[in-house]
């Protein structure tokens, strides 16, 4: 399964679970994991999200990569309302969001054109004490470009410094 996943081979990710249930091996978090990560490469969010809850009803806790996965599928496919609702009920499941959940979910609404909610998930991320790092600022960079926001957008780039981190050319390109 972690095979499909690599490639995006979510069909063969589904059908592998399957033939596990069949010869009788449950599948572990690690399986589901896989499956749902797979499912984000294969740009299937609905999928991704479908196999998050189907965890609970088989007592298989999701853990944070199941959640930054199926945030990650959302992001990839522009769902950034769905992105948002995973990453703010983390905390409803007793997991802290991570540099990858919250960067996942400011990729979201740079997608969506959201970026008055990027940039409060950046600032987010420093309430949370989770470090933020030029990916998440470079998306909120780019959430403000898409918003034809380009005084925030500068803003935030003249931010990056402050968090000793040092804008790369995707954030000036952004």
């Amino acid at each position: 399964i972690s095979a499909c996943e690599k490639g995006g081979l979510w069909k063969e990710a589904f059908a592998l679970l399957k033939e596990m249930l069949e010869a009788k091996i449950l599948p572990t978090l690690i399986s589901h994991n896989a499956v749902i990560s797979a499912c984000d490469k294969g740009s299937q969010w609905q999928l991704a999200l479908r196999q998050l809850s189907k965890m609970r009803f088989e007592d298989i806790s999701p853990d944070l990569v199941s959640y930054n996965s199926a945030i990650s599928a959302c992001e990839t496919c522009g769902e950034w309302q769905l992105a948002f609702h995973l990453l703010d009920s983390l905390a409803g499941f007793a997991l802290a969001p991570d540099k990858i959940s919250f960067s996942a979910a400011i990729s979201a609404c740079q997608n969506g054109r959201q970026w008055q909610i990027s940039l409060c998930l950046l600032s987010g991320m420093f309430a949370a004490a989770v470090a933020q790092d030029e990916i998440s600022f470079s998306a909120a960079i780019s959430a403000c470009e898409k918003g034809d926001q380009w005084q925030s957008a500068m803003f935030v780039l003249g931010q990056m410094p402050e968090f000793k981190l040092a804008p790369s050319e995707i954030s000036y390109n952004a």
